[in-house]
Protein backbone atom coordinates (compact mmCIF):
# COMPACT_ATOMS: atom_id res chain seq x y z
CA UNK A 1 0.00 0.00 0.00
CA UNK A 2 1.35 3.17 -1.09
CA UNK A 3 0.72 6.34 1.02
CA UNK A 4 -1.34 8.77 -0.14
CA UNK A 5 0.02 12.23 -2.20
CA UNK A 6 -1.89 15.13 -1.21
CA UNK A 7 -1.14 16.71 -4.11
CA UNK A 8 -3.51 20.45 -4.19
CA UNK A 9 -1.44 23.57 -4.25
CA UNK A 10 1.85 21.19 -3.93
CA UNK A 11 3.63 23.35 -6.58
CA UNK A 12 4.39 25.91 -4.26
CA UNK A 13 5.94 23.51 -1.26
CA UNK A 14 8.02 21.76 -4.18
CA UNK A 15 9.96 25.07 -5.07
CA UNK A 16 11.23 25.50 -1.47
CA UNK A 17 13.15 22.15 -1.78
CA UNK A 18 14.94 23.37 -4.71
CA UNK A 19 16.74 25.70 -2.48
CA UNK A 20 18.39 22.63 -0.14
CA UNK A 21 20.81 19.50 -1.55
CA UNK A 22 18.41 17.04 -3.34
CA UNK A 23 19.47 13.57 -1.46
CA UNK A 24 16.15 13.42 0.46
CA UNK A 25 14.67 9.60 1.08
CA UNK A 26 11.25 11.73 2.07
CA UNK A 27 10.52 15.47 2.11
CA UNK A 28 7.06 16.26 3.61
CA UNK A 29 5.02 19.88 4.53
CA UNK A 30 2.63 19.86 7.81
CA UNK A 31 0.72 22.05 9.72
CA UNK A 32 -1.88 25.00 9.79
CA UNK A 33 0.28 26.49 6.99
CA UNK A 34 -0.49 23.33 4.88
CA UNK A 35 -4.08 22.66 5.77
CA UNK A 36 -6.44 24.88 7.47
CA UNK A 37 -7.76 24.22 10.60
CA UNK A 38 -11.17 25.37 12.33
CA UNK A 39 -10.92 29.07 13.57
CA UNK A 40 -8.42 30.37 11.01
CA UNK A 41 -9.08 32.54 8.24
CA UNK A 42 -7.62 31.31 4.62
CA UNK A 43 -5.60 34.66 5.05
CA UNK A 44 -4.29 33.32 8.36
CA UNK A 45 -3.08 30.20 6.54
CA UNK A 46 -1.35 31.97 3.78
CA UNK A 47 0.74 33.76 6.60
CA UNK A 48 1.70 30.82 8.63
CA UNK A 49 5.04 29.30 9.31
CA UNK A 50 5.36 26.80 6.88
CA UNK A 51 6.68 23.64 8.65
CA UNK A 52 8.86 21.28 6.61
CA UNK A 53 10.37 17.41 7.74
CA UNK A 54 13.70 16.08 5.49
CA UNK A 55 14.57 12.78 5.81
CA UNK A 56 18.27 11.94 4.78
CA UNK A 57 20.16 8.84 4.08
CA UNK A 58 23.68 10.38 4.94
CA UNK A 59 23.45 12.74 7.49
CA UNK A 60 26.66 14.56 8.01
CA UNK A 61 26.90 15.02 3.87
CA UNK A 62 23.95 16.90 3.94
CA UNK A 63 24.54 19.14 6.38
CA UNK A 64 28.25 20.03 5.16
CA UNK A 65 26.37 20.49 1.43
CA UNK A 66 23.33 22.49 3.32
CA UNK A 67 25.80 24.23 5.15
CA UNK A 68 27.51 25.66 2.07
CA UNK A 69 24.22 26.46 0.35
CA UNK A 70 22.22 27.93 3.36
CA UNK A 71 25.29 28.86 6.04
CA UNK A 72 22.55 31.79 7.22
CA UNK A 73 19.93 28.78 8.39
CA UNK A 74 22.22 28.20 10.94
CA UNK A 75 22.61 28.74 14.63
CA UNK A 76 25.99 29.47 15.99
CA UNK A 77 26.54 25.46 15.92
CA UNK A 78 27.10 26.44 12.05
CA UNK A 79 30.55 27.10 13.46
CA UNK A 80 31.14 23.62 14.43
CA UNK A 81 30.50 22.18 11.51
CA UNK A 82 28.39 18.97 9.61
CA UNK A 83 29.47 16.37 12.21
CA UNK A 84 28.85 18.20 15.29
CA UNK A 85 25.57 19.23 14.09
CA UNK A 86 24.87 15.41 13.36
CA UNK A 87 25.80 14.86 16.74
CA UNK A 88 23.39 17.02 18.30
CA UNK A 89 20.26 16.17 15.82
CA UNK A 90 20.59 12.63 16.94
CA UNK A 91 19.68 13.26 20.99
CA UNK A 92 16.25 13.39 21.80
CA UNK A 93 13.54 12.61 18.89
CA UNK A 94 16.65 12.82 16.25
CA UNK A 95 15.75 15.67 14.38
CA UNK A 96 17.28 19.05 14.42
CA UNK A 97 15.40 21.96 12.83
CA UNK A 98 16.23 25.13 11.75
CA UNK A 99 13.80 28.20 12.09
CA UNK A 100 12.38 31.43 10.92
CA UNK A 101 13.93 30.99 7.69
CA UNK A 102 13.06 33.31 4.80
CA UNK A 103 12.28 31.51 1.74
CA UNK A 104 10.17 32.16 -1.40
CA UNK A 105 8.72 35.18 0.48
CA UNK A 106 7.25 33.16 3.55
CA UNK A 107 8.88 32.30 6.41
CA UNK A 108 9.96 28.12 6.86
CA UNK A 109 11.73 26.27 9.32
CA UNK A 110 12.56 23.02 8.33
CA UNK A 111 13.58 19.46 10.70
CA UNK A 112 16.18 17.27 9.19
CA UNK A 113 16.14 13.67 10.54
CA UNK A 114 18.02 10.25 9.42
CA UNK A 115 16.40 7.91 6.96
CA UNK A 116 17.18 4.88 9.84
CA UNK A 117 15.73 7.31 12.72
CA UNK A 118 12.26 7.92 11.06
CA UNK A 119 12.46 4.30 10.23
CA UNK A 120 12.67 3.48 13.84
CA UNK A 121 10.38 6.01 15.17
CA UNK A 122 7.75 4.77 12.49
CA UNK A 123 7.63 0.91 13.44
CA UNK A 124 8.42 1.28 17.02
CA UNK A 125 7.43 5.13 18.27
CA UNK A 126 10.55 5.73 19.89
CA UNK A 127 9.42 9.21 20.25
CA UNK A 128 6.21 9.13 18.74
CA UNK A 129 7.51 13.51 17.53
CA UNK A 130 7.88 12.55 14.04
CA UNK A 131 5.73 9.38 13.51
CA UNK A 132 2.95 11.36 15.13
CA UNK A 133 3.03 14.09 12.77
CA UNK A 134 2.93 11.41 9.49
CA UNK A 135 -0.14 9.88 11.76
CA UNK A 136 -2.53 12.98 10.25
CA UNK A 137 -2.31 14.51 6.95
CA UNK A 138 0.81 15.95 5.28
CA UNK A 139 2.13 16.89 1.94
CA UNK A 140 4.23 14.50 0.92
CA UNK A 141 6.75 16.61 -1.72
CA UNK A 142 9.76 13.92 -2.41
CA UNK A 143 9.53 10.10 -1.48
CA UNK A 144 12.52 7.82 -3.04
CA UNK A 145 12.17 4.04 -3.52
CA UNK A 146 13.04 2.98 -0.48
CA UNK A 147 10.75 -0.15 0.43
CA UNK A 148 11.60 -0.31 4.44
CA UNK A 149 10.32 3.45 4.73
CA UNK A 150 7.10 3.16 2.82
CA UNK A 151 6.72 -0.35 4.77
CA UNK A 152 7.68 1.91 7.82
CA UNK A 153 4.73 4.64 6.91
CA UNK A 154 1.93 2.48 6.51
CA UNK A 155 3.09 0.08 9.73
CA UNK A 156 2.27 3.81 11.82
CA UNK A 157 -0.34 4.26 10.28
CA UNK A 158 -1.95 0.51 11.23
CA UNK A 159 -0.06 1.24 14.32
CA UNK A 160 -2.21 4.30 14.93
CA UNK A 161 -5.60 3.03 14.14
CA UNK A 162 -4.95 -0.22 16.41
CA UNK A 163 -4.16 2.48 19.47
CA UNK A 164 -7.49 3.93 18.95
CA UNK A 165 -9.14 0.78 18.44
CA UNK A 166 -7.87 0.46 21.97
CA UNK A 167 -9.21 3.52 23.70
CA UNK A 168 -13.02 3.96 22.02
CA UNK A 169 -15.51 2.36 23.10
CA UNK A 170 -17.32 -0.22 20.74
CA UNK A 171 -19.13 1.54 18.50
CA UNK A 172 -17.51 4.74 17.76
CA UNK A 173 -18.28 7.41 14.60
CA UNK A 174 -15.74 7.88 11.80
CA UNK A 175 -15.34 11.43 13.14
CA UNK A 176 -14.39 10.42 16.77
CA UNK A 177 -11.87 8.02 15.18
CA UNK A 178 -9.76 10.37 13.67
CA UNK A 179 -9.94 12.83 16.97
CA UNK A 180 -8.71 9.78 18.67
CA UNK A 181 -5.92 9.06 16.02
CA UNK A 182 -5.20 13.00 15.86
CA UNK A 183 -4.78 13.41 19.82
CA UNK A 184 -2.37 10.56 20.30
CA UNK A 185 0.67 12.76 19.71
CA UNK A 186 -0.50 15.10 21.73
CA UNK A 187 -1.64 12.82 24.44
CA UNK A 188 2.09 13.10 26.25
CA UNK A 189 2.51 17.03 24.90
CA UNK A 190 3.33 19.03 27.87
CA UNK A 191 1.96 21.79 25.26
CA UNK A 192 -1.22 20.75 25.23
CA UNK A 193 -1.70 21.55 28.99
CA UNK A 194 0.22 24.93 29.06
CA UNK A 195 -0.12 27.54 26.45
CA UNK A 196 -1.52 25.88 23.58
CA UNK A 197 -5.58 25.42 22.42
CA UNK A 198 -6.92 22.57 24.52
CA UNK A 199 -9.05 22.85 20.84
CA UNK A 200 -6.29 21.86 18.70
CA UNK A 201 -7.29 18.46 18.11
CA UNK A 202 -11.10 19.36 17.11
CA UNK A 203 -9.77 22.14 14.79
CA UNK A 204 -7.64 19.96 13.16
CA UNK A 205 -9.47 16.86 12.30
CA UNK A 206 -13.22 18.67 11.76
CA UNK A 207 -11.56 21.07 8.70
CA UNK A 208 -9.90 18.12 7.37
CA UNK A 209 -11.96 14.98 7.31
CA UNK A 210 -11.76 14.38 3.75
CA UNK A 211 -8.00 14.20 4.14
CA UNK A 212 -8.04 11.61 7.26
CA UNK A 213 -10.43 9.39 4.85
CA UNK A 214 -8.04 9.31 2.19
CA UNK A 215 -5.22 8.58 4.33
CA UNK A 216 -7.00 5.45 5.99
CA UNK A 217 -9.27 4.30 3.62
CA UNK A 218 -7.17 1.64 2.71
CA UNK A 219 -6.42 0.50 6.29
CA UNK A 220 -9.96 0.80 7.26
CA UNK A 221 -11.51 -1.16 4.34
CA UNK A 222 -8.87 -3.76 4.72
CA UNK A 223 -9.90 -4.16 8.58
CA UNK A 224 -12.10 -7.17 9.60
CA UNK A 225 -13.97 -5.15 12.86
CA UNK A 226 -14.81 -2.23 10.62
CA UNK A 227 -17.35 -1.85 8.18
CA UNK A 228 -16.40 1.77 5.98
CA UNK A 229 -18.85 2.70 3.85
CA UNK A 230 -16.27 5.21 2.22
CA UNK A 231 -18.62 6.40 -0.89
CA UNK A 232 -20.87 7.73 2.08
CA UNK A 233 -18.62 8.64 4.57
CA UNK A 234 -19.42 6.24 7.36
CA UNK A 235 -17.60 3.81 9.54
CA UNK A 236 -19.77 1.41 11.39
CA UNK A 237 -17.50 -0.27 13.49
CA UNK A 238 -17.96 -3.05 16.57
CA UNK A 239 -14.47 -3.68 18.12
CA UNK A 240 -13.44 -6.85 20.09
CA UNK A 241 -13.55 -5.65 23.56
CA UNK A 242 -13.04 -9.09 24.79
CA UNK A 243 -9.92 -10.19 26.57
CA UNK A 244 -8.71 -11.93 23.62
CA UNK A 245 -9.58 -9.16 21.40
CA UNK A 246 -7.65 -6.81 23.56
CA UNK A 247 -4.52 -9.22 23.88
CA UNK A 248 -4.39 -9.54 20.09
CA UNK A 249 -4.79 -5.82 19.67
CA UNK A 250 -1.88 -5.01 22.37
CA UNK A 251 0.57 -7.40 20.99
CA UNK A 252 0.52 -5.28 17.63
CA UNK A 253 1.14 -2.13 19.54
CA UNK A 254 4.48 -0.57 18.66
CA UNK A 255 7.38 -1.75 21.01
CA UNK A 256 8.06 1.54 22.52
CA UNK A 257 4.24 1.44 23.77
CA UNK A 258 4.66 -1.54 24.52
CA UNK A 259 7.15 -1.07 27.05
CA UNK A 260 5.82 2.28 28.71
CA UNK A 261 2.11 0.06 29.50
CA UNK A 262 4.15 -2.73 30.89
CA UNK A 263 6.06 -0.53 33.07
CA UNK A 264 2.80 1.36 34.43
CA UNK A 265 1.23 -1.91 35.83
CA UNK A 266 4.64 -4.12 36.38
CA UNK A 267 5.46 -3.85 40.46
CA UNK A 268 9.22 -3.01 40.52
CA UNK A 269 11.60 -6.46 40.92
CA UNK A 270 8.99 -8.22 39.80
CA UNK A 271 10.98 -10.40 36.44
CA UNK A 272 7.85 -10.68 33.90
CA UNK A 273 7.79 -10.87 30.01
CA UNK A 274 5.93 -8.27 27.97
CA UNK A 275 3.41 -10.66 26.78
CA UNK A 276 2.48 -12.11 30.01
CA UNK A 277 1.74 -8.18 31.45
CA UNK A 278 0.03 -7.29 28.31
CA UNK A 279 -2.37 -10.47 28.80
CA UNK A 280 -3.06 -8.97 32.46
CA UNK A 281 -3.58 -5.77 31.26
CA UNK A 282 -5.82 -6.90 28.40
CA UNK A 283 -7.85 -8.57 31.06
CA UNK A 284 -8.26 -4.93 33.20
CA UNK A 285 -11.51 -2.94 32.76
CA UNK A 286 -9.52 0.08 32.18
CA UNK A 287 -7.23 -1.28 29.17
CA UNK A 288 -8.06 1.48 27.01
CA UNK A 289 -7.05 4.25 29.95
CA UNK A 290 -3.74 2.22 30.08
CA UNK A 291 -2.94 2.28 26.79
CA UNK A 292 -3.33 6.39 26.78
CA UNK A 293 -1.10 6.60 29.73
CA UNK A 294 1.41 4.60 28.26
Amino acid sequence: MALPVLSSSAVKFRRVLAHFPQELSLAFAYGSGVFRQAGASAEHGETNMLDFVFAVDDVVTWHMTNLLKNRSHYSFLKFFGPKKISTIQGYGAGIYYNTLVPCNGRMIKYGVISTDALIEDLFHWKSLYVAGRLQKPVKILAQNENSRLQAALVSNLKSAVIASFLMLPESFSEEDLFLQIAGLSYSGDFRMIIGEDRFKVQNIVKPNIAHFQKLYSTILQDCPQVVYKHQLGRLEASIDKSPEGQFTQLMALPKTLQQKITALVNPPGKNRDVEEILLQVAHDPDCGYLVHQG
